[in-house]
């Protein structure tokens, strides 16, 4: 046992893996990370809210905040926000998170994504506060 205790007594202190990530996270402003916002409020609309709306236009893209992958916190995160016009004639205010390496399977980035008036559970928090 003390052999043992002696292999290990130079080695450096035993971290977690890190997630693979792939590269980092898209950018706000990115046509796929639009894109996929749009189909998932079509979803979203047809089994919750069941309002009949459609996003027809996201525009004013820019990033909030990021924060980078470091040793405390595993997962890079890009806060973002725009404007999302409605098929109803209406523009919403929208938030949204970019997570790298939360895809499926840890393949590709995760997209959340809370639109202002629009989250009548608070699955977001009031004002869509956890995705600012």
């Amino acid at each position: 046992m003390a052999a043992l205790a002696m292999s290990f007594a130079g080695t450096a202190a035993i971290t977690p893996a890190k997630a693979f990530t792939g590269t980092s996270a898209a950018s706000c402003s990115e046509q796929g990370v639009l894109d996929y916002v749009a189909r998932r409020f079509v979803w979203t609309d047809e089994h919750v809210i069941q309002r009949g709306l459609r996003i027809e236009n996201i525009t004013h893209t820019h990033e909030n905040k990021y924060e980078p992958t470091t040793d405390t916190h595993l997962i890079g995160r890009r806060y973002c926000h725009a404007t999302a016009w409605m098929n109803d004639g209406t523009k919403r205010q929208m938030w949204y998170l970019i997570e790298e390496g939360m895809g499926f399977a840890g393949v590709g980035n995760n997209v959340e994504f809370c639109i202002s008036g629009l989250d009548p559970w608070h699955v977001y928090g009031a004002w869509c506060r956890s995705v600012r």
